[in-house]
């Protein structure tokens, strides 16, 4: 073998290591969170998936099972591990993307992701996009909000927010497009995420105070 046959070789050894040690880890917590929701929920028959996004990473989905309904909703393992290292209730704030699910009567399964680009504009301009846009401005009543698309040099398009009463300095909030339609396949709520970062806006600017 040559040198160089040698360092390939070398290279190629360390990158399936690597690969080996994050496939134990997703596993690791795929399997404690499978244990958190049993003890979160124990009248119900929980399954779990794994997932990838090319974008976002790994992602686990869990559904609640009982011989009348049942429930799904995904998360990703970045932010699990984000709440699970520094959040003291964090079963509390696993379960709770499943209560208000729970309360209804219906079925929620993972919703289909869309098969064709025109089928993800659909989603995104009839429902994704003005769902937010409505969401953010029911939570500011008492503010004028301003809700646009964008396009973002590194995240390309992006809906951006903001409240007309701030002029200058951080006056805005922007997520991918691609990241609100993710949440929604998740079943998660795509406006969430906005509404924090609006918050975290009207509080930087002392909104709302005389």
């Amino acid at each position: 073998m040559t040198e160089k046959e040698i360092d390939t070789q070398t290279e190629e050894n360390n990158a399936a290591n690597l690969e080996q040690e994050q496939a134990q880890i997703i596993m690791s917590w795929f399997q404690h969170m499978n244990e958190v929701m049993k003890s979160q929920f124990p009248e119900y028959e929980v399954e779990g998936q794994i997932g990838n996004n090319p974008t976002y990473g790994p992602m686990f989905a869990f559904t609640l099972k009982t011989e009348e309904k049942f429930t799904s909703c995904g998360f990703f393992l970045n932010e699990i591990m984000r709440n699970f290292q520094t959040n003291p209730n964090a079963g509390l704030w696993l379960s709770s993307f499943f209560v208000d699910l729970l309360r209804s009567p219906e079925n929620h399964p993972l919703p289909n992701p869309p098969q064709s680009e025109d089928e993800a504009k659909e989603l995104l301009d009839k429902h994704i996009v003005p769902y937010c846009a409505s969401a953010v401005r029911e939570e500011f009543p008492d503010q004028k909000i301003y809700v646009d698309l964008e396009l973002h040099e590194e995240h390309g398009p992006v809906l951006e927010a903001g409240f007309v009463a701030v002029q200058e300095g951080n006056n805005t909030c922007a997520l991918p497009l691609q990241y609100l339609m993710t949440l929604y396949l998740l079943n998660r709520d795509p406006a969430e995420p906005l509404i924090q970062a609006m918050y975290r806006l009207y509080e930087e600017n002392k909104l709302g105070q005389s």
